[in-house]
């Protein structure tokens, strides 16, 4: 095994949850509001729901043989040559729709929001230094991090959650569901594309790299609850805070958000502080997108060790996180019209064939 280290349950929930609410926090308000309007929330809710369902999917898979990651699930179930091309193919793909368009993502709301002077090139550049030195150190040390660094997020999260909520206004939630069923299935499609179907990459990890297989279910279900709930949350108040046409117009409504906090004409201005709810939940969503696509990588060329692979493919990493998108509007086009259809292939139906595949396997073999 590539990966020497294992973690335990408690650690994958955690890194579940992180992942699972990762750069979602500060896009899926308003890319979920664009299509529902004040009705967001709701189907922010029915996504949960089939989130869950497709975690009893990627739990299904993983368990067909629970040793492996998904690329060596891949040559098991499809032969070696056709079982490393998919694979290569999801990886490459992969790169630039998950990590490079992640810390776009985290580039350009730092120079657009916070230090507006700053080359978006440099941004990136330190972010990715941390994410390369965390890779290299290993999925114990991810783990460990994780668990430190979560109770700090759920402080931010809990006093944003607080501060806010006296300016909620619950008129900007109606009239409940103005606009339709039609519009609430994109958008269930929308929130399901950037918060669940990207768990698809956890296969990497689990469950060979968890302690206990039996515990790490149970794990992967309370993560993906706990995230998505967050997202509710986090969808409900910039609704009702900000409404929801000013919610569509920002590029990141939960930023806005937190400048809405006013206590007693003192506590104020304390988004800069609030920021720090997106960069850990960033960091971790974009550090388990590289440490998967590294490790597959090794996995696919059958290497030894995948830290030489680190580096290389970090500095690759900033060269596309600049040259993915070309601009704000190209963004939000690419994300609805390539992005959906993308990560539904892979994340759905993709996992969807190798269970089949997995099961008439197995049923031939027993017979």
């Amino acid at each position: 095994m590539l990966e020497n280290g294992k973690i335990s349950a408690r650690q994958f929930t955690v890194l579940v949850i992180l992942y699972t609410i990762g750069s979602a926090i500060v896009v899926v308000p308003s890319a979920v509001a664009s299509f529902a309007k004040q009705d967001a929330w709701i189907a922010g809710i029915i996504g949960v729901g089939v989130g869950l369902l497709l975690i009893w999917l990627y739990n299904a898979v993983g368990n067909l043989f629970p040793h492996m990651t998904l690329i060596e699930l891949n040559e098991k179930l499809l032969g070696k040559w056709v079982g490393k091309a998919v694979s290569f193919l999801f990886i490459t793909t992969l790169f630039f729709g998950g990590p490079a368009s992640v810390l776009f993502y985290l580039g350009n709301f730092i120079t657009t929001q916070v230090m507006p002077e700053t080359p978006i090139e440099a941004i990136n550049i330190l972010f990715v230094i941390i994410v390369v030195m965390g890779v290299r150190l290993g999925l114990e040390t991810l783990a460990r991090s994780s668990e430190i660094l979560f109770p700090w997020f759920l402080i931010l999260f809990v006093s944003l959650v607080i501060f806010v909520s006296p300016q909620i206004k619950v008129e900007n939630l109606q009239p409940m569901l103005e606009t339709g069923i039609k519009s609430i299935l994109p958008a269930t499609l929308s929130f399901l594309s950037i918060v669940f179907l990207p768990l698809i990459v956890l296969l990497m990890i689990f469950p060979a790299y968890i302690n206990k297989s039996k515990e790490s279910k149970k794990a992967f279900f309370i993560g993906g609850l706990i995230g998505g709930l967050v997202m509710i949350i986090i969808i409900a108040l910039s609704i009702s805070v900000l409404g929801a046409d000013l919610t569509v117009r920002q590029i990141y409504p939960s930023y806005a958000l937190a400048k809405k906090i006013n206590v007693g004409n003192f506590l104020q201005r304390i988004e800069a502080i609030m920021a720090g709810l997106w960069f850990i939940s960033l960091y971790f969503r974009l550090v388990l997108y590289f440490y998967a696509i590294v490790l597959a990588l090794a996995q696919i060329f059958n290497l030894k060790d995948y830290r030489p692979l680190v580096l290389p493919l970090g500095m690759i990493l900033v060269v596309a996180s600049l040259a993915i998108y070309p601009n704000v509007v190209y963004t939000q086009t690419w994300d609805i019209t390539t992005w959906i259809p993308y990560i539904l292939t892979v994340g759905a139906f993709y996992p969807l064939l190798l269970l089949a595949i997995g099961l008439f396997r197995k049923k031939s073999n027993s017979d």
